[in-house]
């Protein structure tokens, strides 16, 4: 499976209707790919709060249906990153959406673990309710990667993860760090992807990558540029890592 993670490079003097035309462009010219992936709230901004709501769509708005269109005319699944979803009783989500190659939607997470210690994510948008797994796909957004936990249930459910982020340069360390651990402990890929510029004066990590089951990075983007990591993904080594490491046997808790 040939997986392209699009680390997205913007600021906020970009609108949404020309980053959401850009990035729809850049999915067509994802040719050959099977997997595209795209970073969170790439449409909103991942430290935009006081635009959040005013810029917040269905799950038939504008954003999700360029992306759509996109994705059928490259023929991929595309996991399309996240946006700011408004629900119809008003409640403000963090929503990743995952698309078949027809344009399709195969399955939606809402993010669970909301980051800002009472502000921002917290205090302006509502928790999803557990793991969501299709096919080999574990979706996982951001923050959720500093709670082994979730994925521990992602495991379970038969995920090969996918993972994507709006993490700032000051803990792009951990982000880094973390990436690696949650490939090793579950001998599982992990799919990071991570923007690249300054978000409400906020400047961002960078280093999308792509883990194997060893912890082996395959690929990493730099910090600030706006790049594609193309990686080919082996669909057995998941299998072969845990039957020569039977490490997960010997789980307890």
């Amino acid at each position: 499976m040939q997986a392209h993670v699009i680390q997205l490079r913007y600021d906020d003097t970009e609108t949404i209707d020309h980053r959401t035309a850009r990035v729809a462009g850049l999915v067509r010219a994802q040719a050959g790919a099977d997997l595209v992936l795209l970073p969170e709230l790439w449409p909103n901004g991942g430290f935009s709060y006081d635009t959040w709501e005013a810029r917040a769509e269905s799950l038939d708005g504008d954003v999700v249906s360029a992306l759509r269109a996109a994705t059928r005319d490259l023929g991929a699944v595309v996991h399309m990153g996240s946006f700011v979803e408004r629900d119809d009783a008003g409640r403000l989500f963090n929503t990743s959406v995952l698309l078949d190659r027809d344009g399709s939607i195969l399955t939606t997470y809402r993010k669970v673990h909301l980051f800002g210690f009472g502000e921002g994510e917290p205090k302006l948008m509502t928790a999803g309710d557990g793991p969501v797994v299709h096919d080999r796909f574990g979706l996982a957004t951001c923050y959720d990667l500093r709670f082994p936990e979730q994925f521990r249930g992602l495991l379970d459910a038969g995920a090969q993860v996918v993972l994507l982020a709006a993490w700032p340069a000051k803990r792009v360390g951990h982000w880094r760090l973390l990436a690696r651990a949650r490939a090793i402990e579950n001998q599982s890929y992990l799919l990071a992807c991570n923007t690249a510029g300054t978000h409400a004066g906020v400047q961002m990590g960078g280093y999308s990558a792509v883990v194997d089951p060893w912890g082996e990075v395959l690929a990493e983007a730099g910090p600030d540029e706006e790049e594609a990591l193309v990686v080919e993904l082996d669909d057995e080594l998941v299998a072969r890592t845990r039957a020569s490491f039977p490490v997960l046997a010997d789980r307890r808790l």
